[in-house]
């Protein structure tokens, strides 16, 4: 990505800078025209502060890093990469739901650790197994991770339903559009590929929670303060919510212990996107995003 980049103009890279507010910005952006970042904050303060902005360009999918409504004020546009990871994000929310299913990493462990061979039984297993055939599969979020993901769930021959705030004839071919409350209602699995705006954080909460089935299941591959962390543990402790698969985290690296150490949690730590294959992408797909800026 450097290589290429240098082609364009002068390039100045620093590999790791802050993931919170901080003057440090500011002074690495100096008078830079075009900005370049994945988890660095760009907020107003540094905006004012660097006036020679002209573009700023997100190396991942979530944007929120990005002060982006003072941007569009200042006339600044906000650009990111959406297509880089959408198979994998899919592929990888399954293999999480896969997991819980099954929990071939627990397995693998008994079998290394001798438990199947001193076991009487002729098989041996330490969890109950989920069948996915018939389950019913709802989606938070039709974009295009949530279609990649939907295409595998229907060839699973899931029933697989969906809600988001705008509808597509693409979604309409792989999922039946649902409400928000009708998906809690009827789902076995709940996966979350919505972006992180006011109307989608803590939309896993308590009163949301309570709208489910009992013994559902939650796959988080979006944003963690999508869930109401909080909520999720009690529901996890209660049984009301059987188990979680999550990639990401309100605070990251994740803090919040009980939660990612509860037996009934498969947990990673944001690696939903990290395929050699993705991260390729991200760099030729920004580049032409900025060149069609200078375009």
């Amino acid at each position: 990505l450097e290589k290429i980049l240098k082609e364009l103009g002068e390039v100045e890279v620093y590999d790791r800078t802050s993931y919170e507010e901080s003057p440090l910005i500011a002074e690495r952006i100096g008078d830079a025209e075009i900005v370049v970042i994945n988890k660095t904050p760009v907020s107003r303060e540094t905006m004012d502060k660097c006036e020679n902005i002209k573009l700023i360009a997100v190396l991942a999918t979530g944007y929120n890093v990005v002060d982006y409504a003072y941007a569009k004020e200042k006339g600044i546009p906000v650009v990111n990469v959406p297509t880089y990871g959408t198979q994998i994000v899919g592929q990888y929310a399954l293999g999480l739901l896969l997991e819980i299913c099954s929990h071939y990493g627990h397995h693998d462990e008994c079998v290394k650790e001798g438990k199947w061979e001193n076991n009487p039984d002729w098989c041996f297993w330490d969890y109950p197994m989920i069948e996915l055939y018939g389950k019913t599969a709802g989606i938070i979020g039709l974009g295009r991770i949530g279609q990649a993901t939907a295409k595998l769930l229907n060839a699973l021959d899931m029933e697989v339903i969906a809600y988001d705030a705008h509808e597509s004839e693409a979604g309409k071919k792989l999922a039946e559009y649902v409400s928000l409350d009708e998906l809690f209602a009827r789902s076995d699995v709940i996966f979350l590929h919505c972006p992180l705006f006011p109307a989608t954080e803590g939309i896993i909460n308590k009163e949301n929670i309570a709208k489910m089935k009992d013994g559902v299941v939650i796959i988080n591959t979006s944003r963690g303060t999508n869930v109401d962390e909080a909520a999720l543990l009690a529901a996890l402790e209660s049984g009301k919510v059987r188990a979680a698969g999550l990639d990401v985290w309100a605070e990251e690296p994740a803090k919040n212990v009980a939660l990612y150490s509860h037996p009934r949690v498969s947990c990673t730590p944001h690696i939903g996107a990290a395929t050699q294959e993705a991260q390729a992408r991200i760099g030729t797909e920004i580049v032409s995003v900025i060149e069609s800026f200078f375009a």
